[in-house]
C-alpha cells in the first residue's frame, strides 16, 4: 500500500515535471546535455524531464540603457555626452535565439560590449570634426552609429532600435569662450540694425529735406512768375491811361508833356511816401527834365503805334 502510494506520487512529480509555463515577452531556451535543442514559446509547454533543461529564459521586449562618455574633437577640444539607447532582441527565430542566449556569457557582459562600442563610434566620427560643429551634427552622429552597429548587433541577435543624444557639452573654458562669442555677434548684430535704422532715417529726412526744397523752389518760381505778370499787366494799364490821357489832351489841343509832367511829380511823390530812405537825389536842371520828358513821349508814342498794329 505504501509503495504504490510512493509510486503514484513520484509519477504525479514526473508529470509535473514535464510542463513549463513561460511567461509573455520571454522565451526559454531548451538544451539537451548542455547543447542547445529549441525554444519555448510563451505558455504551457511541454518537456522531457531531466534530459531537457531550460537553460535560460530571454525576454524579447524593449530595453533601454543611459550612458555617458567624453570624445576629443578634431582640434583637440573635450566633448562630453549624455545618451540613452533603446534596443531589443531581433525576434523570435531559433538562429536569433540561439545567438542572443551563447554569443555572451551573461546579459552584463552584452552590455558592456554595446555601450564600448557606441562610445567607440561616436569618438571615430566626432574626432573628424570641429568643437564648433559638434552641436550640429547630433543626427549625423545617431545615423553613423546605428549604420555602423546594425549589422554588428544583428549578429549578436540583438536590435538598435534608437540612440538619443540628450546632451552634448564642452570644458567651462569653451563654454565661456562660445558666450562671448554669442554675446558679441548679437552686438555685432544690434549695432548693424542700428547703422541701418540711422541710415534709413538720414536718407528719408534727406528726401523730405529735397522735396520740401524742390516744393519750396516751385512756390518761389510760380510766386516770381505771378508777380512778373502783375507787373507787366501794371505797365500795361499804366501806358494804356498814359496813352488815353494824351489823346484827351490832343483832342483838347493841350500839350501833352503837362500830363507827362505830372505822372513824373507823381512817381517823385510816390518814392517819397513809400521809400525807406531819408533823402531822394534828383536832377534838377533843364537839360534832366527835357530828357525825361523825351523819353516819356518815345514810351507813350510806342505804345500807340502797337495799339495801332493791332487794331489793323
Amino acid at each position: 500500500m505504501v509503495g504504490s502510494i510512493i509510486v503514484a506520487v513520484l509519477v504525479g512529480l514526473f508529470f509535473a515535471m514535464c510542463f513549463v509555463t513561460v511567461q509573455q515577452g520571454t522565451v526559454a531556451v531548451i538544451t539537451v546535455f548542455g547543447k542547445f535543442r529549441r525554444i519555448l514559446h510563451p505558455g504551457l509547454n511541454f518537456r522531457i524531464p531531466f534530459i531537457e533543461q531550460i537553460f535560460r529564459r530571454i525576454s524579447y521586449q524593449n530595453r533601454s540603457m543611459e550612458l555617458k562618455f567624453q570624445a576629443i574633437s578634431q582640434d583637440q577640444a573635450n566633448v562630453y555626452f549624455s545618451a540613452m539607447l533603446l534596443y531589443s532582441v531581433l525576434n523570435e527565430e531559433s538562429s536569433t535565439i540561439e545567438n542572443v542566449a551563447f554569443k555572451f556569457i551573461d546579459e552584463g557582459s552584452f552590455k558592456q560590449a554595446l555601450i564600448r562600442s557606441v562610445e567607440g563610434e561616436v569618438r571615430a566620427f566626432v574626432a573628424t570634426k570641429k568643437q564648433s560643429e559638434v552641436l550640429q551634427l547630433r543626427s549625423e552622429i545617431i545615423h553613423h552609429v546605428k549604420g555602423q552597429l546594425d549589422i554588428q548587433l544583428e549578429g549578436w541577435g540583438y536590435h538598435l532600435l534608437d540612440i538619443q543624444i540628450n546632451d552634448i557639452t564642452f570644458d567651462e573654458a569653451i563654454l565661456r569662450s562660445m558666450a562671448e562669442v554669442v554675446a558679441s555677434n548679437n552686438l555685432k548684430a544690434a549695432a548693424e540694425n542700428q547703422g541701418q535704422a540711422l541710415l534709413i532715417t538720414k536718407t528719408k529726412a534727406a528726401e523730405a529735406e529735397g522735396n520740401a526744397i524742390k516744393i519750396s523752389a516751385e512756390a518761389e518760381r510760380m510766386a516770381a512768375q505771378m508777380r512778373g505778370q502783375g507787373v507787366a499787366l501794371f505797365r500795361e494799364e499804366v501806358a494804356r491811361g498814359m496813352a488815353l490821357a494824351a489823346k484827351e489832351m490832343e483832342s483838347a489841343n493841350l500839350d501833352a508833356s503837362f500830363i507827362l509832367f505830372s505822372m513824373w511829380t507823381d512817381a517823385i511823390k510816390h518814392f517819397a511816401e513809400y521809400g525807406k530812405g531819408n533823402t531822394i537825389f534828383l536832377d534838377g536842371s533843364s537839360n534832366n527834365y527835357q530828357r525825361t520828358m523825351q523819353q516819356l513821349m518815345a514810351t507813350l508814342q510806342g505804345f500807340e503805334a502797337d495799339e495801332e498794329k493791332g487794331k489793323k
